[in-house]
């Protein structure tokens, strides 16, 4: 998975997403708009309501306004938002 580091400091509340994978398979194929993000979690306003999904057990598809997908495991995601702006990551590719 090539994902440019930069993508892990963004502001995620407001953009669409889809859940790919997950260990809960009641997740998966769960989609909609990023409500609220803490620092475990998303809340994801789907058609059904507001749901709470844990970031590290997930990977997801986010959905940009240019209409570009991007896969990110979760687990790279933890952490307060505040706090990611902070983060070094290392490359692994």
């Amino acid at each position: 998975m090539n994902v440019h580091p930069e993508i892990l400091s963004y502001e995620f509340i407001g953009t669409t997403m889809r859940i790919t994978k997950s260990t809960n398979s009641s997740e998966v194929g769960l989609s909609g708009v990023i409500v609220n993000e803490t620092r475990n979690t998303f809340v994801i306003a789907a058609t059904t309501g507001p749901k709470r999904v844990a970031k590290a057990s997930i990977t997801l598809n986010f959905i940009f306004q240019d209409s570009t997908i991007v896969e990110v495991e979760g687990r790279l995601l933890t952490g307060r938002p505040e706090d990611r702006l902070k983060k070094t990551v290392r490359r692994l590719w």
